[in-house]
């Protein structure tokens, strides 16, 4: 099954990434590359490294031994896409953050699309996300999911599937921002030819953002914190670069205190009050006095506080259930049900095997299909068919026999690739995509997102913590304005709290 090449109109060999005829959007970096000096690459990528490093732009793993802190390895070829394929992308990520906001707000309130039959009830108001303390609770503007990160991989020249929803704690913004500085830096050159939406504007949106979200009772302008588990948080570089980039304090729960259901922070001067939170710890660990009792690093009576409506959580409370890999293959309905439109971006193809006829098929396709627990993020607890062995096919056989409610099924896709510098040169290497949609007064969208890539020949596995890597992603200004086409037990708290 070959890939679609983002680059090249043919399918390219490893040998053969910038061979036949190459696609509109990577014209203009074709040229450049074809006069540049054969080490320029090279040289660039030992840059990139040491700059990385020396910014501190990098990731924990804790479920490794060794050093837990690792530098996200970057790759210095750009993912390209043309203005017209972003405004495509663009239409269909508003309308399905709409269509998740709207979900949310209803199992919180009327539960109308399960007395209307469209989600199995017992797939919510069973689920371990769906938290029963949030029903009824009025939120500021019913916004939810004020920061979502939704994955997107492609497989043809307009073939974009939504691979994922992300809608608790999105991470990885700080990445996008941090590839494009170092590729402005690196290549300054290139910039002056090829004409490149920008994406550092997105601190701003994202201030904004949270600003209008904040109650109707807050006095003048809102107050606006991120709250972070602390230093040993897996992406706890990202906490402090988007606080110092917003301007806002970056706090710990021990640095917020609640009095008559107000939250304060600490401060030199005395106590001053916080009007919304961006929030990037699980709910679980929010407030000990609502969720988990042993929870450290959560602010005492912080659930009253917003019960209350005297403050935003962003993103609120109880949004897992809407992120939960059960509940995905539900999202085009939602769109249907609630927004009475066509889903512009469609789902990947999926097998809920809670249902008798999907289990027996996927049983007897193991070896060709991807596997996932509906709960598994990062690349863990699912399994690739086509590159496991039958030992371990057997082994993840049983566990779904044990448990067929715990998983889905999905068809192995063929994701694009995009030229990527590995060690034997210029190759291709299969990519996903996590552009970030904000929600507030309007909905944002910055052009691009985070494009991750599988750095290992012919692995489709994305993620930082699998070997995955990450690239910059252009979207070309030519056309972007342009209609699209429609086609230890603390330690244990900080590092496992949070992030998607």
């Amino acid at each position: 099954m070959s890939a679609f090449d983002e680059m090249n109109e043919a399918p390219a060999a490893a040998c053969e990434a910038l061979a036949g005829s190459v696609r509109s959007p990577y014209r203009a970096y074709k040229r450049w590359l074809d006069s540049a000096p054969a080490d320029l690459l090279a040289r660039r990528r030992q840059e990139a490294d040491l700059m990385f490093r020396r910014l501190g732009v990098t990731f924990a793993v804790y479920s490794e031994g060794g050093d837990t802190e690792r530098l996200i390895p970057f790759d210095v070829v750009p993912r390209i896409l043309s203005g017209r394929e972003w405004r495509r992308l663009e239409r269909g990520l508003v309308q399905r953050v709409r269509a998740l906001n709207a979900f949310l707000t209803d199992i919180y309130h009327d539960q109308e699309i399960l007395k209307a039959g469209k989600i199995p009830a017992e797939l919510i108001t069973g689920n371990p996300a769906y938290l029963a303390a949030m029903h009824g609770v009025k939120i500021a503007r019913q916004i939810y999911t004020h920061i979502a990160g939704i994955d997107i991989v492609r497989t043809g020249e307009d073939d974009f599937y939504v691979l994922e929803d992300n809608a608790r704690t999105p991470s990885g913004v700080s990445y996008m921002l941090e590839n494009r500085e170092a590729m402005m830096r690196l290549f300054p050159d290139l910039f002056g030819q090829v004409r490149v939406a920008p994406v550092g504007h997105y601190p701003d949106s994202l201030l904004q953002t949270l600003r209008e979200s904040a109650p109707p009772n807050c006095e003048d302008e809102p107050t606006v914190a991120l709250l972070t588990p602390g230093v040993f948080n897996s992406a706890y570089f990202e906490h402090v670069f988007l606080a110092e980039q917003m301007g806002v304090e970056l706090v710990e729960g021990g640095d917020l205190v609640v009095k008559d259901d107000i939250v304060y922070m600490r401060m030199v001067g005395g106590l001053k009050r916080v009007d919304v939170i961006y929030r990037r710890l699980d709910d679980a660990f929010l407030d000990p006095l609502a969720f988990r009792k042993d929870s450290l690093i959560g602010v005492p009576g912080l659930f009253a506080a917003y019960k209350a409506g005297n403050v935003t959580l962003a993103n609120a409370v109880g949004t897992g259930v809407a992120d939960d890999k059960s509940v995905y293959p539900y999202v085009p309905d939602m769109v249907r049900f609630y927004l009475g439109e066509e889903p512009l971006l469609a789902n990947v193809p999926t097998y809920i095997l809670r249902r008798a006829e999907d289990l027996k098929y996927t049983l007897n396709h193991l070896d060709e299909l991807v596997v996932k627990e509906v709960h598994g993020s990062g690349g863990y607890g699912m399994l690739v068919g086509p590159r496991a062995s039958k030992a371990e096919i057997e082994e993840f056989r049983a566990k779904i026999l044990a448990k067929p409610e715990a998983y889905i099924a999905q068809p192995t896709l063929a994701l694009s690739t995009c030229p990527t510098f590995v060690e034997t040169g210029i190759a291709p290497r299969h990519v996903d995509l996590r552009p970030f949609v904000l929600s507030g007064e309007t909905i944002r969208v910055v052009p691009g997102g985070l494009t991750r890539v599988a750095l290992r020949e012919g692995s489709l596995v994305v993620n930082s913590s699998q070997g995955g890597g990450t690239k910059d992603t252009w979207v070309l200004e030519d056309g972007l304005h342009d209609p699209a086409p429609l086609t230890a037990q603390h330690q244990s708290q900080l590092q496992t709290a949070g992030e998607d």
